[in-house]
């Protein structure tokens, strides 16, 4: 049987290599939303020649192709999920981690394509805020 994560990198047009096997295997079903430099970091102890660039065009092409998301929720740099169905995050401003937050995207996409005709390709919906386990310290 063929090989997951190696099926999505041919999907995607990029070659199989270990890294980016490692890159797909460190982002399945994470739930972190590491950023780029998290998953170059954590990645680099097992292949200490990879370039940061091999990451971040890595990345790059599975959020192009739909099998990541690329996140503008933290005010320092990107963050990836690979849970592609509409959903929310949190930010921590305390200790600077993403959650996951169910809402319903769906009518405010609904209600923005009737504003004023634009083409609405996609929605994020991110809060900022403190997580329960900051609040339970503070």
């Amino acid at each position: 049987m063929a090989d997951p994560i190696a099926i999505d990198l041919k999907e995607i047009g990029l070659r199989i290599t270990p890294q980016r096997q490692a890159i797909l295997r460190l982002l399945k079903g994470n739930r972190l939303h590491p950023s780029a430099e998290r998953i170059y970091s954590e990645i680099s102890r097992a292949y200490p020649g990879m370039s940061f660039a091999t990451v971040y065009n890595t990345l790059s092409k599975l959020v192009e192709a739909g099998k990541i998301q690329e996140l503008d929720v933290d005010p320092d740099r990107k963050r990836f999920d690979p849970c592609v169905s509409p959903h929310g995050h949190l930010y921590c401003m305390v200790c600077g981690k993403v959650f996951d937050v169910v809402c319903d995207t769906s009518s405010l996409t609904l209600k923005a394509k009737r504003n004023n005709g634009h083409q609405i390709d996609g929605v994020q919906v991110n809060f900022k805020g403190v997580c329960k386990d900051c609040r339970m310290r503070g």
